[in-house]
C-alpha cells in the first residue's frame, strides 16, 4: 500500500504521535508537509515550473489564490499512485479535500485534540461537513471526542476511537523512585496550564521544602511560568529543561515520583485529546497527578493508576502531589 500522510509541519517535537505513523505504519510511506497546503513530499518540493506557469492563468480564472498549491499536491498524489490518504488534524483534511476528492484517492483522517474543540476552527471548516461526507474513517482519541464529533454531524460508523499508543521504550523503563520529584512536559500553552502546575507545587514547600519539580517543552507561556517562579523564589526547587527528547525523558521518568500535568480546556475551546505523555509516563510505571480533562480519565484510574482533580483546581492538585511526596510506597504501588 502507498500511503500519503498530510500533516502541517514537519518534525515537530511535540507531535511524536505522527512521527510514530511515519515510522511503524506498515506500506510505502510519503509524507506530505510544509503548511496549511503541504508543499513537500519526503523533504523535496512538489510544485513544478510548468504547474507554477499554468496555475497562475486558471487561479486568475477561478479566482482562487491557493489553486497553485492544491493542483501541486493533486499531482504529486497522483504521480505517486496513492491508495489512501491519512490527514493529521481535521483542518488539514478540510483545506486539502479539493485536490484529495478530484483523484478519487480514499480519506482517513485523524482528529488530535484543537481541530475538534476550537470553535473558531471548526466554523472556518464548515463544521467539517464535507470531510464528514467523503472520509472514509474519522479517527479521534478519546470518548470525549467522539461525542463531539458525531455532534458536529460525523456518522458514528464512521469514527474509530483509537487512543495514543506510547512507544515501546517507555515499556522498558524501570522506575527506582530515587529522586523526590515530578516532571511535566509539553508545550507551554493555555489547554495544558503549566502555571497551575507550579502554583500547585508551590504549596507543596511548606511541608516539603527539599521536593523538586521539573519543567520540560516549550512555548509561549514558558516566560510567563519563569517568571511566576522567579516571584514565588522557587529557582532552586523547579528547573526548565527546555525541549528534551524521548530518550532524556526515560531517564527522568526512571528517578521520580509522578509524572504531572494540570490540563484544562482554553478560553477559545481548545483542549488535549489524550495527552501521550501521560499514557508514557503510565506505562512506564509512574503515577499520574492530573485533571479531569478529555482523554484523561480514559486512561488514568483515580487512586490507581493516578490522582485526578478538577480543572482549575490547584488546591486538590497540591494535595496529591503531598499524598505523593509523604509516601513513596504510595509512588511504587
Amino acid at each position: 500500500m502507498k500511503l500519503a500522510i498530510l500533516s502541517p509541519s514537519e518534525n515537530k517535537y511535540s507531535e511524536t504521535f505522527i512521527q510514530a505513523h511515519k515510522k511503524y505504519l506498515e506500506g510505502e510511506i510519503f509524507y506530505y508537509s510544509g503548511g496549511k497546503y503541504p508543499n513537500e513530499c519526503n523533504g523535496r518540493n512538489i510544485n513544478s515550473l510548468w504547474n507554477k506557469i499554468f496555475s497562475k492563468f486558471y487561479s486568475r480564472i477561478n479566482k482562487d489564490p491557493y489553486f497553485e498549491k492544491k493542483n501541486a499536491l493533486r499531482k504529486s498524489l497522483k504521480k505517486n499512485k496513492i491508495d489512501v490518504v491519512l490527514a493529521e488534524y481535521g483542518v488539514c483534511a478540510f483545506h486539502n479535500l479539493e485536490s484529495i476528492k478530484k483523484n478519487k484517492t480514499p480519506l482517513v483522517v485523524h482528529f488530535h485534540g484543537f481541530d475538534a474543540s476550537v470553535e473558531v476552527e471548526i466554523n472556518k471548516c464548515n463544521k467539517y461537513k464535507e470531510v464528514f461526507e467523503y472520509a472514509v474513517f474519522i479517527i479521534v482519541v478519546s470518548q470525549e471526542m467522539a461525542e463531539m464529533i458525531k455532534e458536529l454531524g460525523c456518522p458514528k460508523e464512521k469514527v474509530i476511537l483509537n487512543t495514543y499508543g506510547p512507544q515501546p521504550e517507555f515499556e522498558k523503563t524501570t522506575p527506582e523512585f530515587t529522586e523526590k520529584a515530578l516532571i511535566a512536559t509539553g508545550r507551554f500553552v493555555d489547554k495544558k496550564a503549566p502555571y497551575y502546575t507550579i502554583l500547585a507545587f508551590a504549596r507543596t514547600m511548606d511541608k516539603h521544602p527539599d521536593a523538586h519539580l521539573y519543567l520540560a517543552g516549550d512555548g509561549p507561556l514558558k516566560e510567563t511560568c519563569e517568571n511566576l517562579v522567579k516571584h514565588l523564589r522557587l529557582e532552586k526547587n523547579v528547573t526548565f529543561l527546555g525541549v528534551i527528547t524521548p530518550e532524556t525523558f526515560r531517564s527522568y521518568l526512571g528517578k521520580v515520583y509522578g509524572f504531572v500535568q494540570h490540563s484544562i480546556r482554553a478560553k477559545n475551546g481548545d483542549m488535549e485529546g489524550t495527552p501521550l505523555a501521560v499514557l508514557e509516563s503510565s506505562v512506564s510505571g509512574l503515577p499520574v497527578i492530573s485533571t479531569n480533562h478529555a482523554g484523561i480519565p480514559d486512561v488514568v484510574i483515580n487512586n490507581e493508576t493516578g490522582l485526578l482533580s478538577e480543572e482549575h483546581d490547584v488546591e486538590t492538585m497540591k494535595n496529591n502531589m503531598i499524598k505523593i511526596f509523604d509516601n513513596r510506597n504510595i509512588a511504587i504501588s
